[in-house]
Parts: structure tokens; C-alpha cells; sequence
């Protein structure tokens, strides 16, 4: 498991958990030390999200296409058999 997997699947998610855990923590009136380090919680989560936000998930893995290209001589054998006078004459 590489680490831009482990950024898209645990880290993002969980600095926007953490940003909306500290919005919450700003609304609600019960806990004094919730409410008193919701902006802080919130600033964390949001730096957070910025920094796993820039990080680019793993390339798809793409189809090989070496095998289904043309070569370059394939496509001037092929002009120059149907008779085309731009492939091949120089």
C-alpha cells in the first residue's frame, strides 16, 4: 500500500472528519474544553485537508498499447500497396 493510497483512503478523510468535528465542537454548549478548542481543532483539520488535498492519487493503470499500435512501416507498406503518394515517396 503505497502512501498515496493511504492519503486518499484514511488521511483526507479524516482531516475533514477532524474540521467538522471542530465546527461541532464550536456549536455545542455542554463541554467548555470542546467548545473552547473548536476553532483550533477546526484550523488543524483544515491545513490538514489542504496538504492531502494537493497529493495526487496513484495512476490508473492504463492498457499496454504496444501491442495493438501500428508500426511505422506497417502504415507506409499499407499506403504505398492501396496506391498513396504520400507515405513512402519522399
Amino acid at each position: 500500500m503505497s502512501f498515496r493510497s493511504i492519503n486518499q483512503r484514511i488521511l483526507a478523510p479524516a482531516a475533514q472528519s477532524l474540521m467538522i468535528f471542530g465546527i461541532i465542537s464550536l456549536c455545542q454548549p455542554w463541554n467548555e474544553f470542546l467548545h473552547k478548542y473548536g476553532v483550533t481543532l477546526t484550523l488543524i483539520g483544515l491545513i490538514a485537508f489542504m496538504i492531502t488535498s494537493k497529493i495526487a492519487p496513484d495512476p490508473e493503470v492504463g492498457e499496454s498499447y504496444i501491442d495493438e499500435s501500428l508500426d511505422v512501416l506497417e502504415i507506409n507498406d499499407n499506403a504505398h500497396d492501396n496506391g498513396s503518394k504520400t507515405a513512402g515517396s519522399l
